[in-house]
């Protein structure tokens, strides 16, 4: 929070300081904006400069002291998550194996979508950088309780938080080891292949652990995963690799890429966003569901997880850096990653339209490679997408339809069984 005020501050005291630039037309604009700002100029001429000054200033002013009231009450709400925990099924480490099929459905009700699970289990992986929970938010938003009632049973990795000897830890470890022996137990409990479903830095985990077990998995989702790191020549890729040399210093020095440095990199990409987002909340009525949510949100983005040092090297240098993946040079236990490889595994590709974190063409990429995977284009952004008032109709249910495809558990055994004499 210090960051996000102290970033706001500069971005709106440099509005007033910029004002003698703007108006003998010495600013530099951005291609895209030099025809507004040519303009803006030019409307400036006819006014007074002292008149102007003063009213940036207290709009400034006013904007810092609606972001400070949003930030007070944010801080002062009374909301705190309060879902219990399903059972653990596995468990090395910090990383745990959450079954979610007999979880409380905590007012969750199968709707009338015709959705019918019928026990089907399905493994989902999140991101190594933020709590599983974004798919078990809260009372309203949670994709696995979702599921559950409609009868799934949602197996949910939680990769923990790395402490100790868990911050010498590699990707090699997280997927060949950890993410292998938990699509071997989801296996194990069905009784053959099992779909995996993958969300942001987690479909990147899932698509290495499938190629190294596809002989387990039945189907696979990436939702909102990054391949191709160049594709748009993003915002955070050009920040990385400014920051780079500095970043993998700090992970050297530490043994781990902190919370902090991975939320500024984040807010880094749009300083306005957090401004805007905590003047918004401010307006809202604290008791109404909006307010909640925006709590339960927040209160999910600031729980943040450091990332153990070979994985913050492999994150930086060998993905926003070099572009291993799209290049084809990513290698994890002996294998060069290639997702053409699981081809005709039946693949759905989510990639939300308003994607900020992980842009559309980062991660269309994959249904390039894959030209016979089912693509889909919810109308979110690489969080809405998941917990949005629209997360449902854009993504949970053609997510669970996709899933419906796949054989039932009993009618997959029976298959399996030799036929009677």
């Amino acid at each position: 929070m210090p960051y996000h005020l102290g970033m706001t501050s500069a971005l709106l005291t440099s509005s007033v300081a910029a004002l003698p630039m703007l108006r003998d037309g010495s600013l530099p604009w951005a291609p895209h904006l030099a025809a507004r700002g040519a303009h803006l100029t030019q409307v400036l001429q006819g006014l007074d400069p002292a008149v102007i000054g003063a009213e940036v200033a207290a709009e400034a002013k006013r904007r810092l002291e609606a972001l400070l009231a949003g930030v007070n009450r944010y801080r002062d709400h009374p909301y705190v998550r309060d879902l219990p925990d399903p059972p653990v099924i596995w468990q090395e480490g910090a990383t745990r194996l959450l079954d979610y099929g007999a979880a409380d459905p905590l007012g969750f009700t199968p709707g009338d979508d015709g959705l019918k699970g019928e026990g089907r289990i399905a493994l989902f992986v999140p991101s190594l950088v933020n709590r599983h929970y974004v798919m078990d938010l809260s009372r309203r938003r949670s994709l696995m309780r979702w599921l559950m009632v409609r009868g799934f049973r949602p197996l949910l990795v939680d990769w923990g938080v790395p402490t100790g000897t868990e911050l010498n830890l590699s990707i090699e470890d997280y997927v060949a080891r950890r993410l292998g022996a938990m699509i071997a137990h989801a296996s194990d409990l069905a009784g053959g292949p099992v779909p995996v479903v993958g969300y942001c830095m987690g479909g990147l985990l899932t698509i290495a652990g499938v190629q190294l077990a596809r002989d387990r998995v039945a189907r696979m989702a990436l939702m909102a995963t990054p391949w191709d790191f160049a594709a748009g020549d993003t915002a955070e890729r050009r920040l990385i690799r400014v920051l780079g040399r500095s970043i993998l210093k700090t992970v050297e020095q530490t043994g781990s890429m902190p919370v902090d440095m991975l939320q500024i990199l984040f807010v880094a990409t749009d300083p306005a966003m957090v401004p805007r987002k905590f003047r918004d909340f401010a307006a809202l009525d604290p008791e109404s569901d909006a307010a909640r949510d925006f709590v339960a949100l927040e209160d999910w983005l600031n729980d943040g997880v450091p990332l153990a040092g070979p994985v913050a090297r492999t994150v930086v240098h060998d993905w926003y850096g070099t572009n291993k993946p799209a290049e084809g040079c990513w290698e994890v236990a002996g294998e060069t990653i290639d997702p053409g490889v699981l081809a005709p595994m039946p693949v759905l590709v989510a990639v939300p339209e308003r994607d900020r974190i992980v842009p559309p063409p980062t991660a269309a990429a994959l249904a390039d490679i894959l030209p016979d995977a089912r693509l889909i284009r919810p109308a979110a952004g690489h969080i809405g997408m998941m917990v949005g008032s629209r997360s449902a109709k854009e993504l949970w249910e053609p997510l669970a339809h996709w899933l419906c495809e796949e054989p039932a558990p009993a009618a997959r055994r029976r298959r399996r069984s030799p036929p009677r004499k």
